[in-house]
């Protein structure tokens, strides 16, 4: 067993974030902890690790049970190279790849440092004995899959979603029995979310992971953990499982809330005739009464659909012709023309850094293009959901907050919400409606940013990242909206999920900075991609020369499946390794040399082991590539 928790309790002021919780984990086991935002997601996940204090309740992990966290805002030595960071850690191995690194960037600056080369020597082949190569090698394939190339950099030099990644990573590499896992993919285009999918669904490790990306849920999670009003409820199985089962348990609360109030129908009409407790079974069933009424029931029974009125569009809604942006020599939008409608349902996708948001700043008007024209209708009201929230005075209650922008808003059917009404249909009760702003946790006060723009009553919406930071029944309500707005909605997400959901069309971010439009959303996109590279393939193949035809058991024999023999097996097991090993031989060599620069006869037999070294690497890689090709083939 790697995790026992037992009545596990913590609050928050005069919150209860979460009560009596119990669960057990296993290896292997994979949890999903979802809730409303506010419920103690990532609270919870601080207790575990051991960050914030438990209030009661008891946590027991296994025997030198190692955890590994993702902290969401991770600081970094600023003169650190990414490599150290990474390397950070208390275990021996970490400890030999971190001094190692930090040696080697001495050594750049003090070249002629005999000291340093001694201790280069010495931590290589420390390494060596603890068999640390393929963890270095490791971490810089999770670093490459996470877009960050150069593990020389600074951390100083980082961007801030370069950053976020490389904590990703810290996390990741750190060898570990349970990892904890706040928000990954945040910060992380469509592409990577699928890598790191992927890699922590084969991760053998056990995993307990706070995500609002429900396809991600869906393929990793084993188990799902619900915070809701204080409660919790763990489930077996996916997102989807998840679903269902909950469904099924509301349903049961729901009879049995039926039956309590049967019951409290019947013994009032008892108690009003006149009852008395005068013997000792009348007080046991008057009794009995009390304790029932006195029950705490926590079924919602309010409805998301909210259909907004909005004011009527012009025949022009925004017009896009040749827009092009460039920063100066980098093109960020190239020649995009097009001409936005009414009840258009628009995703934008591509990698980080491909100017998602730059697009939307100039479709929004506060960004003007390089060259070409955006025109806004007269009767367009755009409402900007952007990745950071506007600054919000947190003296102020979120009640009023939101009635500075209205009081009330029109539905479609005319009927009129309160402010206070719409806040209870987003997950705001009246409780949490009269606490000041500056108690509420991050995720609530994106979804109050969010209702102030919704409450402008908006005919063109615009959304930069909506799904970072709400929890996954606020994204379901903001969906339910979407479905009712009349009007027109560009949004940037990668969430795959929510763009299947919602899109009718995507504009995908090509490598020039042009915009290539497929219909439907995520998945049809991601079909027709792989469509067009399976074609490309088979051009390719048609185009290369025609070998001679060979005898017909001979041509069998060659077109057969490829598979590894059981040698070559075990070379492909052992060979990044082996690589990363003689990488690491070939720098404590060259660091020699320069040591050694003015010692003719050590600098000829450095050259010649350098030799040795770089043509031991090349034919390590070209059996590598060999070897991966065949695996390929076998998947």
């Amino acid at each position: 067993m790697i995790l026992t928790i037992e009545n596990l309790c913590k609050t928050y002021g005069e919150k209860v974030l979460f009560n009596n919780v119990n669960f057990s984990l296993s290896d292997g086991d994979k949890v999903g902890i979802v809730g409303v935002n506010g419920t103690g997601k990532s609270t919870f996940i601080k207790v575990i690790a051991g960050i914030v204090p438990k209030d009661s309740g008891t946590i027991t992990t296994g025997k030198n049970t190692k955890i590994s966290y993702l902290e969401q805002d991770k600081v970094f030595e600023p003169e650190h190279t990414v490599l150290m960071e990474v390397f950070k850690g208390t275990q021996p191995l970490m400890r030999a790849l971190y001094d190692y690194e930090l040696a080697l960037q001495a050594s750049q600056k003090n070249p002629q440092d005999i000291d340093l080369q001694k201790k280069i020597i010495t931590l290589s082949s420390k390494i060596d004995e603890l068999n640390g190569w393929q963890l270095e090698s490791d971490a810089k394939t999770i670093l490459t899959k996470l877009g960050i190339m150069d593990f020389s950099a600074k951390t100083k030099t980082l961007s801030g979603g370069q950053q976020k990644r490389l904590a990703l990573a810290t996390a990741l590499i750190q060898p570990c029995d349970l990892l904890l896992l706040d928000e990954p993919t945040n910060h992380l285009d469509s592409e990577t979310i699928a890598w790191l999918e992927e890699y922590l669904r084969k991760l053998k490790t056990a995993l307990i992971m706070v995500t609002h990306d429900r396809y991600f849920l869906d393929s990793v999670a084993t188990k799902i953990l619900e915070l809701d009003k204080g409660n919790s409820y763990i489930y077996t199985g996916n997102y989807t499982q998840f679903l269902e089962l909950k469904n099924q348990r509301l349903e049961r609360e729901e009879a049995s809330e039926q039956k309590r109030q049967n019951f409290l129908r019947n013994e009032l009409k008892w108690i009003r005739r006149g009852a008395q407790a005068r013997s000792t079974k009348q007080r046991a069933r008057i009794q009995r009464f009390e304790e029932v009424k006195n029950q705490k029931v926590n079924i919602d029974h309010s409805k998301i659909e909210i259909g907004m009125a909005t004011s009527r569009l012009g025949r022009t809604v925004i017009e896009l012709e040749n827009v092009n942006y460039a920063v100066d020599d980098k093109t960020i939008v190239k020649d995009f023309t097009y001409t936005v409608l009414r009840n258009d349902r628009i995703g934008i996708l591509g990698p980080n850094g491909s100017g998602k948001t730059t697009l939307l700043n100039i479709i929004a008007g506060k960004l003007a293009p390089t060259s070409g024209t955006v025109t806004i209708g007269q009767t367009v009201k755009i409402g900007y959901f952007t990745q950071k929230n506007i600054a919000m005075d947190e003296r102020l209650r979120p009640i009023e907050y939101i009635k500075e922008e209205a009081n009330y808003l029109t539905l479609a059917d005319g009927t009129k919400l309160s402010a206070s009404q719409l806040m209870e249909r987003f997950l705001f009760p009246g409780t949490l409606q009269w606490t000041p702003i500056a108690k509420l946790s991050g995720g609530e006060k994106r979804r109050l940013y969010l209702l102030r723009i919704l409450m402008s009553a908006p005919n063109v919406l615009l959304l930069d990242e909506p799904t970072n930071d709400l929890d996954l029944e606020t994204m379901s309500i903001l969906e339910e909206f979407i479905d009712n707005f009349n009007g027109a909605i560009i949004f940037v997400s990668h969430d795959r999920f929510f763009i299947d959901r919602l899109a009718d069309k995507v504009f995908v971010y090509q490598k020039d900075g042009s915009l290539r439009q497929y219909p439907g959303g995520y998945s049809y996109y991601k079909g027709i991609e792989e469509q067009e590279q399976q074609a490309l393939q088979v051009q390719t193949q048609q185009s290369m020369p025609k070998k001679e035809v060979k005898p017909a058991k001979t041509r069998e024999k060659a077109n057969a499946p490829k598979k590894l023999s059981f040698k070559e097996q075990r070379e492909y097991d052992e060979i990044e390794a082996i690589i990363a090993e003689t990488e690491g031989e070939l720098k404590v060599v060259q660091l020699q040399m320069t040591q050694n620069a003015s010692d003719y006869g050590k600098l000829n037999e450095l050259t010649k082991e350098e030799t040795r070294l770089q043509e031991k690497l090349d034919y390590l890689m070209e059996r590598w590539a060999y070897l991966e090709e065949i695996v390929e083939q076998m998947q």
